[in-house]
């Protein structure tokens, strides 16, 4: 991975969930990803990096990944939440995010832009691309970065609980569907580049050609 490109990992606590904050070396702006039940944990990192936070990236709406927007907007209230279409409702209802189940009730702040298939985020002078990956969640979505193609770079999918190391998003949830989340892999995640490295939900970060190769699910 290039080294202009810094992403730390934060890992919160009950569902080991991770977040992610990315920048470049020597510039202020950062983006969060799916900001959890480790919020403090987050805001430390960026005040420590002299950084702030211009976009929220949720992958979809369960609680364990949303748990920290509001602390993010309270911190940067400009930052842009941004979230698939189909899951916003989840933001503010404590009952489809799952929160309730597990006796807290987690609300976010409402989405600044709700996302589609196709749709384009600019960030941190890079684009990246939006692709609907339903199964985990109903409105799941995935953000896909292409390096220039002369340069060395890996492509970057921030993947949500789509893709893990050795393993893929649970479907039992309200919502899932076993059925379009392999279809949704194969056919959107498994022709990115080999090389591409995947920022999963939960686990280690892998990539594509590893899971390709290795991931039993998907063989």
């Amino acid at each position: 991975m290039s080294q202009n490109i810094q992403i730390q990992t934060v890992v919160s606590p009950l569902f080991e969930e991770n977040a992610y904050i990315i920048w470049k070396n020597g510039q202020s702006e950062a983006i969060v990803v799916d900001p959890g039940l480790d919020p403090d944990a987050i805001l430390g990192l960026l005040k420590k990096h002299n950084l702030r936070l211009t976009h929220i990236f949720n992958t979809h709406g369960h609680a364990d990944h949303i748990a920290g927007n509001e602390a993010m907007k309270s911190a940067f209230p400009e930052a842009i939440l941004l979230i698939g279409l189909k899951d916003a409702p989840m933001l503010s209802d404590p009952i489809l995010n799952l929160s309730k189940k597990y006796g807290i009730a987690i609300r976010s702040p409402k989405a600044d832009r709700l996302l589609e298939e196709g749709d384009k985020v600019q960030a941190l002078g890079m684009s990246f691309e939006v692709l609907d990956l339903p199964g985990h969640s109903p409105g799941h979505i995935v953000f896909v970065w292409h390096p220039d193609p002369n340069s060395s770079q890996s492509t970057i999918l921030v993947g949500g609980d789509v893709l893990f190391q050795d393993s893929i998003g649970r479907t039992d949830f309200p919502g899932g569907s076993h059925k379009l989340l392999i279809e949704g892999i194969k056919t959107k995640l498994f022709i990115l580049p080999p090389d591409t490295r995947v920022l999963t939900g939960h686990g280690p970060i892998t990539t594509i050609g590893r899971e390709i190769r290795e991931n039993p699910f998907l063989q």
